[in-house]
This record gives structure tokens, C-alpha cells and sequence, in this order.
């Protein structure tokens, strides 16, 4: 496979995962402020768990959560910085795996077929 066409096909894996997870955080977003239940709850805080700890390693959650306690941004900017920073974490790495799977085909290919001088 080319390696043009198979990043093209990573990158459009990669941007349906993030839609996809993104699509699952807008429902139980709704489902949370519409009819709370525990089971709603629960998966609402996994879904949480995810960019609150990409930005808690980026130095970010700290400040974020000061801005929020100040009053300085609302509750939607939260879920909204959230929501970016999931879709966004999902999609680098769908493409670092995606990349690392390209090298290790290439890697492999070359030792199957080696070069001859």
C-alpha cells in the first residue's frame, strides 16, 4: 500500500474515532442535564477522566479550574476546552498509532525483501 494512501486512510479513521467520541460525549452531555441518573453520571465522569488528565499533564487543569472557581468562564467553555482536548488527544493518537504501524510494516518489509547490492 502507498504511504500517502494509507495516512489518508489513518487520517480519515482518525477524524471518524474523534467524531465518534465526541458524538458519545454531546449524548450523555444532553442525557446528564436533561435526566440525570448514576449510570449517567458514572460515564459522563469516565468521559472526563480522558482530557482531564491530557490537560493536568500539560500544566493546563490547574489554571482552568481557577478560571472556572473565579467565575472568569462558565460551564460550557469547560465542556467545551474538554471536548476539544478529547477529540483532539483521540486523534494524535489514532495518528501515532497509525504511524507507528506504517513503520513497522515498512521495517518488516524491508527484512522480508532485502536490498541486494
Amino acid at each position: 500500500m502507498n504511504p500517502r494512501r494509507f495516512l489518508q486512510v489513518v487520517a480519515g479513521n482518525a477524524l471518524s474515532l474523534s467524531a465518534i467520541y465526541l458524538l458519545v460525549g454531546v449524548i450523555v452531555e444532553v442525557l446528564r442535564v436533561q435526566s440525570p441518573s448514576t449510570a449517567v453520571m458514572r460515564v459522563s465522569y469516565a468521559l472526563d477522566a480522558l482530557p482531564a488528565r491530557v490537560l493536568e499533564r500539560l500544566g493546563l487543569l490547574g489554571p482552568l479550574k481557577e478560571a472556572y472557581t473565579d467565575g472568569r468562564i462558565g460551564e460550557s467553555m469547560v465542556r467545551l476546552v474538554f471536548g476539544a482536548t478529547a477529540v483532539g488527544f483521540v486523534f494524535v493518537l489514532a495518528l501515532g498509532l497509525a504511524a507507528t504501524t506504517l513503520l513497522l510494516r515498512e521495517l518488516l518489509t524491508r527484512r522480508r525483501n532485502p536490498v541486494e547490492p
